[in-house]
């Protein structure tokens, strides 16, 4: 079976042609500037070979056909027919409370995605533009929704319940739903995997540490809590986003003669590590390499960072009554070596260590990290969110038949 993973943002649509016999990337990229001018259109196949290019096109529909032009042609393209693809698998950003798993898109579907527009209205109107871009040019071919709400639906009301009146939950919705679950639930299984338990039978606390950054405490495969919340605003200090702050600085933001969407703009775009670091960077490699420079800003910026992250972890370890391992992933949590070792060195107060040879040896790489007499495991595992879809497209396939 081989089925293409989409991920349609307002401007972009990244794409994963997977064969799922031995779950193999047969070839992926990027359609990106969609709305502009010069839309880009970059297709890179397994072995290497790489097109890149200006491609004319004025939506996403014509950008489905043009890339599935490119996996079709008889010189560059790594399928025969289109009629090898079996289903699509679509990345879907919010499906609120009704959305609890991967689903066959439907009427009800579609519904459940315009419906959470209000909760992410920068990538559910997207989200469906691709899937309905499919519907358009491959009619009869089945397309699979999967929410990155959905992994953590299973959470209790303590936990994903904010502390305000409760009729604006009932009537608004207003509650932590969290974020990056399809990446939380492909490393808590992979980890499983690398440890050889189930990880339907572990506690684990996953730490997904990119641009973006989120914490989720996991039970026997069910989430207990996780650090993002109504929005991916809320919780760890990340590239551009302020995390957690009191609510009363938006107040005070507003009394200065902010906006909503300067304030807006500040909590999510200017903040972070970019908004304290100092160089004009949310990348935490140009942290890093300023504070060992001696930048003392720099220095802050990722000091509140990993106090964040421990923090977190400290609570979650608390909520779960101990874990049987902490897992890192994201663009830092994989290959942030210096990141990870200034995290888990916090952890010694709960009898976990840090094994710094192995921590080398794990940048990118999946492995454990902590020394034989922790408490825990520590592990690196990277995560594939497209293989997730992949998988979950798949199981759906697989249902129906």
């Amino acid at each position: 079976m081989k089925i293409l993973v989409l991920n349609a943002g307002s401007s972009s649509m990244k794409f994963t042609l997977f064969s799922m016999a031995k779950e193999q990337v047969l070839a992926k990229g990027l359609f990106e500037r969609l709305g502009t001018d010069k839309p880009n259109l970059i297709y890179k196949r397994a072995d290497g070979f790489v097109f890149e290019g200006v491609t004319p096109v004025a939506d996403h529909v014509e950008a489905l056909k043009e890339i599935c032009k490119k996996l079709v042609d008889k010189e560059i393209g790594v399928i025969a027919d289109m009629n090898e693809i079996k289903a699509f698998g679509h990345r879907v950003v919010h499906g609120g409370e009704r959305a609890t798993k991967p689903a066959l898109f439907s009427e009800e579907v579609r519904e459940i995605i315009k419906d959470c527009i209000s909760l992410a209205p920068l990538h559910n109107p997207a989200n469906l533009a691709g899937i309905e871009a499919c519907e358009k040019n491959f009619p009869g071919v089945p397309n699979v929704a999967v929410f990155d709400t959905a992994f953590h639906q299973s959470m209790p009301p303590q936990a994903f319940m904010y502390a305000i009146p409760y009729e604006l939950y009932t009537k608004y919705g207003i509650r932590r739903y969290g974020f990056h679950g399809t990446s939380h639930n492909f490393v808590a299984q992979a980890t499983g995997k690398l440890l050889g338990k189930s990880f339907e039978q572990m506690k684990l606390i996953t730490c997904h540490l990119g641009n973006g950054c989120s914490i989720t405490a996991i039970n026997q495969g069910m989430v207990v809590d996780t650090s993002m919340g109504m929005t991916p605003l809320e919780g760890l200090m990340m590239g551009t986003r302020s995390g957690d702050i009191d609510p009363a600085v938006v107040m005070r933001l507003i009394d200065l003669g902010k906006t909503t969407k300067e304030v807006d703009k500040i909590l999510n775009k200017e903040s972070g590590l970019f908004g304290v670091g100092g160089v004009n960077s949310f990348d935490m490699r140009d942290i890093i390499k300023a504070e060992l420079a001696g930048d003392k800003q720099a220095l802050l910026a990722r000091r509140m960072f990993t106090r964040r992250v421990v923090k977190y972890i400290g609570g979650y370890y608390a909520l779960l009554g101990g874990v049987d391992a902490i897992v890192f992933t994201g663009g830092i949590g994989e290959w942030s070596v210096f990141a990870r070792a200034k995290i888990v060195e916090k952890l010694v107060g709960l009898d976990i260590f840090l094994d710094h040879e192995a921590n080398e040896r794990a940048a990118g790489k999946p492995g454990v990290i902590s020394t034989e007499n922790s408490r825990c495991k520590v592990v690196v595992m990277p995560t594939d969110e497209e293989l997730m879809i992949a998988r979950s497209t798949r199981s759906i396939i697989n249902h129906q038949k």
